[in-house]
C-alpha cells in the first residue's frame, strides 16, 4: 500500500514537471519567434522566415490598413467626383493586389532576392549564415506584452519614432506572425 502511494505521488510529480515545462516551452515561444524572425531576416532565408508566418492572416490585416492609408492620402476631393472615386477605388485594389503579391512565401522570397541582388550591386557581401555580428539588427528593441494566453504583442521602435506593431499568436504550440499594426500616419 505504501509503495503505491509512492508511485502515484512521483507519478503526479512527472506530470507536474512535464505541465510546467509545456507551460514554460509555450510562454517562450513569441520570444522564440521574434528570434527565428530576426535571424531569417539577417541571413536572408525566406524559407525560414515563412515558418514564422500566418499569411491569410497577415494579408487580411495589412490590406485594409493599407487601403485605408490611400484613402485618407487621397482627402475628401477623391470623393466628389465620379472620376476620381473610381481612380480611388482602382488604387484600393491595387493595394489589395499588391498585399496579395508579396505577403506570400514567393513574394517573401523574392523581396529578399532583389535585397540580395541591390546589395551585390553596391558591392556589400551576402551575410554569411554563421556570422551576422556585423549587419544592422532587425527588429531593434522589440517589447513583448502578452494580449491573452494565444496572442502577443510585440512593439519595435521605428527610426522616426513611431512604433511598429507585430501580432504573434498561437495555435496548439507554435507562434506565428499574424499581424502587423501600422504606425499611424
Amino acid at each position: 500500500m505504501a509503495n503505491d502511494r509512492g508511485t502515484l505521488r512521483r507519478l503526479a510529480w512527472l506530470i507536474a514537471a512535464v505541465l510546467a515545462g509545456l507551460l514554460a516551452w509555450v510562454g517562450s515561444g513569441p520570444w522564440r519567434t521574434i528570434e527565428g524572425i530576426r535571424q531569417a531576416v539577417k541571413t536572408e532565408d525566406a524559407r525560414a522566415l515563412a515558418q514564422h508566418v500566418d499569411f491569410p492572416a497577415l494579408r487580411a490585416s495589412l490590406k485594409p490598413q493599407l487601403q485605408d492609408r490611400i484613402v485618407r492620402a487621397a482627402g475628401v476631393e477623391a470623393h466628389t467626383g465620379p472620376l476620381a472615386a473610381f481612380g480611388l477605388t482602382v488604387a484600393t485594389g491595387l493595394a489589395g493586389g499588391l498585399v496579395d503579391a508579396l505577403v506570400t512565401p514567393a513574394g517573401l522570397g523574392a523581396m529578399m532576392e532583389g535585397r540580395k541582388v541591390w546589395n551585390r550591386a553596391g558591392g556589400i557581401p551576402p551575410p554569411a549564415r554563421s556570422d551576422t555580428s556585423a549587419q544592422a539588427e532587425p527588429l531593434p528593441d522589440p517589447r513583448l506584452r502578452f494580449e491573452s494566453f494565444s496572442r502577443a504583442a510585440v512593439a519595435v521602435p521605428l527610426e522616426d519614432g513611431g512604433e511598429l506593431s507585430l501580432v504573434l499568436t498561437r495555435s496548439g504550440t507554435r507562434w506565428r506572425l499574424s499581424e502587423i499594426r501600422l504606425p499611424p500616419p
